[in-house]
């Protein structure tokens, strides 16, 4: 007889962790190392619950329409992000793939803890010793995460599929979590500045991920392109911001490759090893200027090496330890490179707001400043300058990083 740990590991659903005695309770308890309500509360509250029902909409059935590809719900191209698509002998009997993105899509497959994690002196690393995945590591979460929010070699989103209707893809560790109806216990008690590891760590794993799927994808797929370069509000050439910037590193009419995961982040890479951050700058400035010059011939090792760089700074952070000192640092750093992120884009603008936003939410917690106030009215305002994406202005979007930075402590 196969061992627990050697059984072959299968996807149980949501519903056998739905007991009121387990996760389906209505309330949450603040007597147990869990909540117990986080079935109750995904399948209420969290959208992922309804990411399989997406595809029965009207816009799935025009964008698949347009695409000629097979009704979304039985697309496996679909199925990929929308719903727990694993092979049928990975599933058990109770599971029904109509359930949407579920518990096992971040936890992994639960059928050989399912029992045993209920049980008296049973550990988290006895679970993810026999198949749950450790989401408490925020490398692992980030990696989980972007699996979907930006893509693999399997699951992706190009630009086929956004023309067709679909949205772009962009994403921030910390600025997601925070928003969802959030199911787990965040062990503030234990690190009073966890949120800001997590920001740091999600940037430097989804920097990562995008270097290795610019390796995959190159130049010529333009959803690795900046969007928002080609797709603006035109204005008079005496107006427009993009062309009195003029095109640094790139020929003029060639889009840019899409800096946004990059453009906060250096700043978080500078706070730990500033050394590193500077060979990562190098290895991203080379990348741009192929990018910017469709010269693909390098691209797939130097992403390979500059991604390299990226990973050796996302176990760094996964480690580090966050501050008082270090969060201004990086809520000051980030609002002064206003003139650099602004003019990267909407969506490296965007970056910059949710970061600033995220950072100065753990900061205000633990350290009251007298102007809180002031300052989350001027990062209000950047998202303010977002809500029309193709309207975008960044010089004004600068003005207003200035102004938060001016604020600050």
């Amino acid at each position: 007889m196969l061992s627990l740990s050697a059984q072959p590991a299968k996807y149980t659903g949501p519903g056998s962790c739905a007991s009121p005695s387990c996760h389906g309770g209505v309330q949450a308890r603040a007597d147990t190392s869990v909540w117990q309500n986080e079935y109750s509360t995904w399948v209420v509250k969290d959208k992922h619950a309804q990411a399989y029902v997406a595809l029965r909409k009207p816009l799935a059935l025009r964008m698949a329409k347009i695409l000629g590809r097979p009704q979304p719900d039985t697309d496996q191209r679909c199925l990929a992000c929308h719903a727990l698509d694993v092979a049928a002998d990975q599933r058990a009997k109770t599971f029904d793939i109509v359930d949407g993105v579920s518990c096992e899509n971040c936890h992994g497959p639960a059928s050989n803890w399912l029992g045993p994690h209920t049980t008296q002196g049973w550990t988290h690393q006895q679970s993810v010793a026999v198949g749950m995945i450790d989401l408490r590591d925020l490398a692992h979460r980030s990696e989980g995460c972007l699996a979907c929010h930006l893509g693999t070699r399997e699951k992706f989103v190009d630009h086929e599929l956004i023309a067709a209707g679909h949205p772009d893809l962009y994403f921030e560790l910390a600025s997601f979590s925070a928003v969802m109806p959030r199911h787990w216990k965040q062990p503030v008690d234990k690190e009073p500045w966890l949120e800001v590891r997590v920001l740091a760590v999600g940037q430097a794993v989804q920097l990562r991920e995008e270097l290795n799927r610019l390796g995959r994808n190159g130049p010529q797929q333009y959803a690795e392109l900046d969007c928002f370069a080609c797709h603006h509000s035109l204005t008079d050439p005496k107006d427009s911001w993009r062309q009195d910037q003029g095109y640094p590193g790139r020929r003029a009419g060639n889009p840019p490759w899409n800096l946004s995961r990059y453009a906060v982040f250096r700043q978080v890479a500078s706070e730990v090893d500033r050394a590193t951050a500077q060979q990562l700058e190098a290895g991203i400035n080379k990348l741009y200027a192929m990018v910017g010059a469709g010269d693909g011939s390098q691209i797939a090792s130097q992403t390979a090496a500059t991604a390299d760089i990226a990973d050796r700074l996302a176990r760094r952070l996964n480690g580090a330890v966050f501050d008082p000192a270090s969060a201004l640092r990086l809520l000051k750093g980030i609002s002064a490179d206003a003139d650099y992120i602004s003019m990267q884009g909407e969506r490296a603008a965007e970056q910059a707001a949710m970061a600033l936003d995220s950072i100065f939410v753990v900061y205000s917690t633990n350290q009251h400043p007298a102007n809180a106030e002031q300052v989350r009215t001027a990062i209000h305002g950047l998202f303010d300058q977002l809500q029309s994406p193709s309207a975008y202005d960044a010089p004004r979007f600068a003005q207003q990083m200035r102004t938060v930075n001016g604020l600050l402590p």
